[in-house]
């Protein structure tokens, strides 16, 4: 799986349990982590745990098990770490709190 159809799955799967506000940024160059952030909305912090959880499952399933798995335990805001792409749930207040967006695009 190249890095385009890597985002394309991880969004797909997102998208299978309803989460929201998916925002796509491209960090190459500005972050020495990444290349990708996938940033996306549950509604509470069984929603941010099941959509980060489902993610990782289907990944698993496909042969892309992710690097590491972080916040699954709180629900406010769980981060995937997929290599060349990280994938952050979060609840609405963490992410207006945190404001990625504003801080990577």
């Amino acid at each position: 799986m190249d890095h385009q159809q890597m985002k394309q799955f991880v969004i797909d799967k997102i998208e299978d349990l309803k989460g929201r506000d998916i925002i796509d940024l491209n960090v190459e160059g500005k972050s020495t982590v990444t290349d990708t952030m996938l940033v996306c909305s549950g509604n509470s912090k069984r929603h941010v745990s099941s959509i980060a959880e489902h993610v990782v499952t289907e990944l698993k399933q496909a042969g892309h098990p992710p690097l590491s798995v972080e916040g699954q335990d709180t629900g406010d805001w769980v981060l995937v770490d997929l290599g060349d792409i990280i994938v952050h749930v979060m609840q609405d207040e963490a992410r207006d709190f945190y404001q990625l967006e504003k801080l990577w695009g």
